[in-house]
């Protein structure tokens, strides 16, 4: 009985993410094809197929610039974006035992605005900007050097006695956070009004910027960070029963907090780089999973790496069409979807009592 139960669960996990990675499929070809430029799916496969080198029937020129120069890529952008900051907010949701938790609580997000605005407020006094090195390629460093640094100073505040406690480690988050957004309230004081415009935008989230050199930096670290995430299941599973209860099971507690939160501020600054700020996806789709399906690990980690790609997708979408030729602020749109979504989520969890992650 006890096998038939466990092969059911498994069949079910499979069929759940098989589901998920369909819906990916499907939500990708349509945003590669709706836009400024509708492009029919099958002139998707044959620029696709043209560009790879498996056909040699020449597109059409349109369909093969807007698609392969402007759209691939931010499509693949933002799948790699939405899937490292989904299955970053499950995995520290996992480990602090919260469903509230989401990255920008360990100081990613804070960290990589306040190097942003300070880039681009005090940026030009320095000799490398004056010698042409572009403040878009700037940004992105700044923004991952700034979130990882606040990171790391997080994990070092929540260090005791050589172990991480996970309470100060929250607690070190908060203050962090909190300072950060003084020093840019501080520094905002000195801008004029062009670079509070240019750091007000970029807080608002940003996927028109990608391109496939970019893509091909970031994807190998985005890809590693995420995939690696997956492979604390048991120990996340382990954890939620409790820490020493854990510890007994064979799980180095100790090495899967430092891990998790290193590879979660690896990813989310990586993607903050890219992007700008998005919110809501870290924090609505792992929760999402565990409400409509179960809280297991092994199915709320890969559930979110797919979960997260298609509702950033989705929110990019829109994006893109609702005020064409124009387009929001991403941010604004994962705003404008998360927060009634997170609230509904709330009130309905807590009419059934089940607002955990057990």
């Amino acid at each position: 009985m006890t096998t038939v139960a466990i092969t059911w669960k498994q069949q079910k996990v499979s069929t759940i993410i098989g589901i998920l990675s369909v819906a990916l499929v499907v939500v990708a070809l349509v945003a590669l094809s709706i836009g400024q430029v509708t492009i029919p799916v099958k002139d998707i496969v044959s620029v696709v197929l043209y560009k790879v080198g498996l056909t040699t029937q020449q597109p059409d020129a349109i369909h093969e610039t807007v698609l392969w120069s402007i759209r691939l890529p931010r499509i693949v952008m933002t799948i790699l974006i939405g899937a490292a900051l989904a299955v970053s907010g499950a995995a520290l949701q996992g480990l602090f035992r919260n469903p509230l938790v989401e990255p920008g609580l360990i100081g990613v997000s804070s960290g990589a605005a306040l190097a942003v605005v300070a880039l681009i407020v005090f940026g030009s006094n320095f000799l490398f900007v004056k010698a042409g090195l572009g403040m878009h390629l700037l940004m992105p460093v700044a923004a991952f050097a700034g979130g990882f640094a606040s990171t790391m100073l997080v994990m070092k505040i929540g260090q005791q006695l050589g172990k991480t406690n996970i309470a100060v480690l929250i607690l070190g988050g908060v203050a962090i956070n909190a300072l950060a957004g003084a020093l840019m309230g501080l520094v905002i004081f000195y801008a004029d009004e062009n670079q509070l415009r240019m750091f007000t935008f970029w807080t608002l989230g940003d996927l028109g910027g990608a391109t496939w050199q970019k893509v091909l930096i970031t994807a190998p670290v985005l890809i590693l960070s995420s995939v690696w995430m997956l492979t604390y299941q048991f120990p996340l599973n382990a954890i939620a029963i409790g820490e020493a209860e854990a510890f007994h099971m064979g799980v180095d507690v100790e090495r899967v907090k430092k891990s998790i939160v290193f590879f979660s501020a690896l990813a989310v600054g990586v993607s903050v780089s890219l992007a700008g700020i998005i919110g809501f996806i870290g924090l609505v789709v792992p929760h999402l999973v565990r409400v409509v399906f179960r809280a297991d690990n092994r199915l709320v980690l890969p559930a979110s790496l797919l979960g997260g790609p298609v509702l950033l997708l989705l929110a990019d979408l829109l994006a893109r069409t609702l005020v064409a030729p124009t387009e929001l602020p991403i941010g604004v749109v994962t705003a404008l979807i998360g927060a009634p979504f997170f609230i509904f989520l709330l009130v309905r969890a807590n009419h059934k009592n089940d607002f955990n992650i057990r």
